[in-house]
């Protein structure tokens, strides 16, 4: 059996753990420079504001009905969620972070399942203040549809996909959009053909599937028919690539505030893989325009370069896209967005060096990124950094609605007077 914990509504619970006024009013939680709506809490549903709109759109309906809008916090939301899957480690027989907010939990051989869920939801709650529910059936696509019931029809949060009648009355119910896999594009596809819901599609011929769908939808049919095709994933395998990009919080045209944007993409690169000890070959950078803007035509600089030697150095990876940034900017232009890749990853104790490696220098500068990943790290993100990063950062994210750091800024932890 197959456990799925999906933590509710899971931005906007984050920001009413540290402010319980927020309880029961509606909360929306925007994207980068607070663009769109990515988040939204039940009462905000209810009120017809749908996932992915501009916020401009639905301005009226946040204004009238006093919705409390957030910008994306992801210090908070990031910590968070390391704690509510540490505590489901603690809990669990083996566990599967599939995203900030989800978990795969294999409980083979657990004798009583629900009460196991059900405990677990208890000391998340309990310890961390975010609700979460959980599905459990046979496969991880059975307990993504267990786990879309548990959050639509039951009273505790927990829900089991077991008996064969069960799960095909829910297939039954589940509208094919709901499915885990099934985008945009195939939705459009299926409900051409008539298939509307979970049921009606399992119903379909496999070779058609493998065609329309390819094998990652004949493997969604087959889990939904109880045949389990994917496993739990407890040990990921290395990244390949690594990217940081952001848009700019104002319009930017000066090389100098851009070559800030990229040096510190890049070291952020260098510092993730560090964290999982990789190496890369390659780094490219992006630069872009708006392309909605009808002042100017639309720009996408791209360009990459091949490194000698994999490496993770941050001062190596920050001179390549230097010199990257350099021969893809135009002047004149007003950029909207910045970012650097890093790729073609190899473990760092693999690295394949030349006739003209040299140590020198090279142990010296690994101790130092040492030390200042454990600051960072500990103390807060870039509380050591590169000079090239800026100081003022005017690219910086547009964040009017940003909440406290709560738990990973000493000045932000909260104060309570007795």
């Amino acid at each position: 059996m197959i456990a799925l914990a999906d933590c509710n509504n899971f931005y906007a619970s984050c920001e009413r753990v540290f402010n319980p006024g927020l309880k029961t009013k509606p909360i929306v939680v925007l994207s980068n420079n607070d663009g769109c709506i990515i988040a939204r809490s039940n009462e905000a549903k209810v009120l017809g504001i749908k996932m992915g709109v501009p916020v401009f759109q639905v301005r009226d309906i946040i204004d009238n009905n006093n919705v409390y809008v957030f910008s994306t916090n992801f210090a908070l939301y990031g910590d968070m969620s390391s704690r509510v899957m540490s505590l489901l480690s603690d809990i669990s027989p083996e566990i599967e972070i599939y995203s900030i907010d989800e978990a795969f939990m294999n409980f083979t051989g657990v004798k009583d399942s629900v009460h196991l869920a059900s405990r677990m939801k208890s000391v998340v709650t309990k310890s961390t203040g975010i609700p979460i529910s959980i599905g459990i059936a046979a496969t991880k696509t059975l307990s993504k549809v267990a786990n879309y019931f548990a959050k639509k029809q039951t009273a505790n949060g927990v829900y089991a996909l077991t008996e064969q009648q069960q799960i095909v009355q829910a297939l039954k119910e589940l509208p094919v959009s709901k499915l885990w896999g099934v985008g945009s594009r195939h939705l459009r596809m299926l409900n051409s053909y008539g298939i509307n819901t979970a049921y009606d599609f399992i119903q379909l011929n496999e070779e058609w599937v493998l065609e329309k769908m390819t094998i990652m939808g004949l493997r969604m049919q087959r889990e939904l028919k109880g045949d389990p095709c994917f496993g739990i994933d407890a040990y990921p395998s290395r990244k390949k690539n690594i990217r940081t990009s952001r848009s700019f919080g104002v319009k930017v045209k000066s090389l100098q505030t851009i070559q800030e944007s990229i040096i510190a993409h890049a070291a952020r690169c260098a510092e993730k893989l560090r964290i999982e000890n990789s190496c890369a070959r390659y780094v490219s950078v992006i630069l872009r325009t708006n392309p909605f803007s009808k002042s100017q035509d639309y720009y996408y600089g791209y360009k990459s370069i091949n490194l000698e030697i994999p490496t993770n150095d941050s001062m190596e990876i920050v001179n390549a896209a230097k010199i990257l940034l350099g021969s893809i900017y135009k002047e004149g232009l007003i950029y909207t967005k910045s970012g650097v890749i890093v790729g073609d990853t190899v473990p760092a104790d693999q690295v394949q060096l030349n006739l003209f490696y040299s140590e020198q220098g090279k142990e010296k500068r690994k101790n130092l990124y040492k030390s200042v990943d454990f600051i960072n790290q500990t103390m807060g993100r870039d509380k050591i950094q590169l000079l090239g990063q800026g100081i003022a950062k005017k690219w910086k994210l547009k964040q009017e609605n940003l909440s406290p750091c709560y738990t990973t800024r000493w000045t932000d932890l909260l104060r309570v007077h007795c």
